[in-house]
């Protein structure tokens, strides 16, 4: 654990303010659901919480499948990182941040469908050199809580209507399953 510097009180109801850097640096807005986790050294830990991640196993098993289909490398994320891949070393993308402009299409709803245009080209993972072909943002109780993604595989690829329905029947597949829980 990183040490800030930064020191907050609790105010007399029970609220502790997370400082502007440490917001912006974790991505964290209003709205962003926190588990609290404590530690028998009395640390106090908050962690954003993920239902996507919480799917791991299941999100794993459905990149292999996507991947095989759609042969291209598949990739679900929650709202700031990847949780599963496949068709590409995992040790490159698990855990990495998406791009802003994918998450920013994520909170707008917004499908990402690559044709070709060189300027709609989207990095999808920060430090990572592939595109986003497809993006489609996984939605459930309402709310946006990741994507499904195809990736370029290195070569000049676009969109198809494969790859589309394929993104869009696992993110509402998965939107139900998170809906379920």
């Amino acid at each position: 654990m990183k040490a800030t510097g930064i020191v907050r009180r609790i105010d007399d109801l029970g609220r502790v303010v997370i400082p502007k850097e440490i917001r912006r640096t974790m991505r964290i807005r209003e709205g962003t659901p926190l588990e609290i986790y404590t530690t028998g050294e009395g640390e106090v830990i908050f962690k954003k919480y993920s239902p996507v991640e919480e799917m791991g196993q299941c999100a794993l098993q459905f990149t292999d499948v996507l991947h095989k289909t759609g042969g291209l490398p598949a990739v679900i994320c929650d709202k700031d990182h990847v949780i599963a891949v496949s068709g590409m070393p995992k040790k490159e993308l698990l855990e990495r941040r998406i791009s802003p402009m994918i998450e920013d299409s994520m909170n707008a709803r917004r499908v990402i469908s690559y044709r070709g245009d060189t300027s709609d080209k989207i990095l999808a993972v920060e430090g990572i050199d592939r595109y986003t072909v497809v993006c489609y943002p996984i939605i459930a109780n309402s709310d946006v809580c990741g994507a499904v993604l195809f990736l370029s595989d290195g070569k000049h690829v676009v969109s198809t209507e494969l790859l589309e329905r394929l993104a869009e029947t696992a993110a509402i597949f998965l939107g139900k399953q998170l809906d379920d829980e």
